[in-house]
């Protein structure tokens, strides 16, 4: 059975948020997984339809569609939204492009395997710690600290943070958050490049 109702409190950080039905009773728990792909973010007062689960936490919505309304979409923020949806996806692109960089350096420089073992485990480290912050912000559980995160990243395990951020859409719109990210990439991509070229004995000496 499909209600109706609005979104009346949505914190996107976290991902999750409230629906008032149209019908009357407790608020509605709406987490970020419920949303309909391609539909955007979620923003306040938007009309939608949902179906209800009864989960351990109490009710929730699922099955979200949007309601067409006659007002007419706002077109700067509209274009606004697609940007960064579009810009969220070419960013993926860095990986392919990190791939490339990391070959011409191992032939350049003939980079110890364990290098490569590095950036594959803390990518998958970093995507799973990625994943439980996720599912602790939908459940008001004890969340993952940033600085932790981006110390991931800086270790290597940027590669599976942009996964992440981009297939579990989790820090993937907090501005603050993603520049300081890319600060930590780049310091990341530096210092690969000092520890495997000739500047690493000049350190050293």
């Amino acid at each position: 059975m499909r209600h109706e109702g609005f979104l009346t409190s949505w914190n996107d950080d976290r991902g999750f948020g409230r629906i008032e039905s149209t019908q009357g009773g407790e608020p509605i728990f709406l987490h970020i997984s419920a949303w309909p792909r391609g539909a955007g973010r979620p923003s306040l007062n938007q009309a939608i339809t949902f179906e209800i689960e009864v989960g351990p936490k109490g009710k929730r919505a699922r099955s979200v569609r949007l309601i067409q309304t006659r007002q007419a979409p706002n077109p700067p923020r509209r274009s606004a939204r697609a940007a960064r949806a579009q810009w969220g996806t070419a960013t993926l692109f860095a990986i392919p492009a990190f791939l490339l960089l990391y070959v011409v350096i191992s032939m350049v420089w003939r980079l110890p395997m364990w290098v490569a073992g590095l950036y594959v485990v803390s990518s998958v480290v970093t995507f799973i710690v990625y994943a439980v912050d996720k599912s602790a912000a939908s459940t008001n559980a004890q969340r993952t600290p940033e600085i932790t995160l981006h110390a991931l990243a800086l270790v290597g395990g940027w590669p599976g943070a942009l996964l992440a951020q981009q297939f579990l859409r989790h820090k993937s719109t907090k501005q603050e958050f993603r520049q300081t990210f890319w600060v930590t990439v780049l310091l990341n991509l530096a210092g690969l490049v000092v520890l495997a070229s000739p500047l690493r004995q000049s350190l050293i000496g």
